[in-house]
């Protein structure tokens, strides 16, 4: 299940963190920039269709000719782990955040170290992103993930709370009431579940049943 939720969420880090193609290619030849910016455009289409081999040639022929470029690097790690390619992933994120430090990066390694069941550095991971970046809900929603993992259910319940605190969506809201089944509190399950289904109807009250008139005639 964990896993659909890793692919979601680099997809949407990945998004959030692009760059404008114009800002890596402003001193490069105009000729090399134009190749670039079609390159760049191959690899995005590509992702998106899951063309990944050519998404990968695109992103592979990009750091040939910038090997510096943390972006590609990004993107890179994003298709490796789609791939389930987890070692490539991780060494590509982590190129990156040499080049370019992030909590983005940080956070897709945590999230592919979590996924192959190595928690502590999950674990460190994403106490480094959170240091870097802590106003994401999803951010301390993989932090309380992995803190349940370790058996810290007290630190996973703090985790969820806060990122309700971030996020009060019903999503979050939910995951926190299932957290409070897990560790036997059921009361507050209950009180959160019945808070949401409050809520909910107050933004969407159902509609009156108009009744149907016989006409006399």
């Amino acid at each position: 299940m964990f896993g659909i939720v890793l692919i979601i969420i680099v997809g949407i880090i990945a998004l959030t963190r692009q760059q404008p193609i114009i800002d890596m290619t402003a001193d490069l030849p105009e000729r090399l920039s134009v190749k670039l910016d079609k390159l760049w455009g191959i690899a995005q289409e590509s992702l998106r269709e899951r063309k990944y081999l050519r998404a990968e040639k695109a992103l592979l022929t990009i750091l040939r000719v910038d090997e510096r470029n943390a972006t590609a690097y990004n993107r890179l790690g994003i298709l490796y782990a789609k791939q389930q390619a987890f070692s490539d992933a991780i060494e590509c994120f982590e190129i990156a955040q040499s080049l370019e430090p992030s909590a983005s990066s940080l956070h897709n390694v945590g999230l592919i170290y979590y996924e192959t069941g190595h928690y502590d550095k999950a674990l460190l991971a994403f106490e480094q992103a959170l240091s870097m970046e802590g106003s994401l809900a999803s951010r301390h929603i993989a932090y309380a993930k992995v803190q349940e993992k370790l058996g810290h259910d007290k630190r996973m319940i703090e985790s969820l709370e806060h990122a309700v605190e971030l996020e009060p969506s019903v999503q979050s809201y939910h995951i926190l009431a299932d957290a409070y089944e897990r560790v036997g509190n059921t009361e507050k399950a209950i009180e959160l579940r019945s808070k949401v289904e409050k809520e909910l109807i107050s933004k969407n009250p159902p509609k009156r049943q108009v009744q149907q008139v016989r006409k006399v005639m």
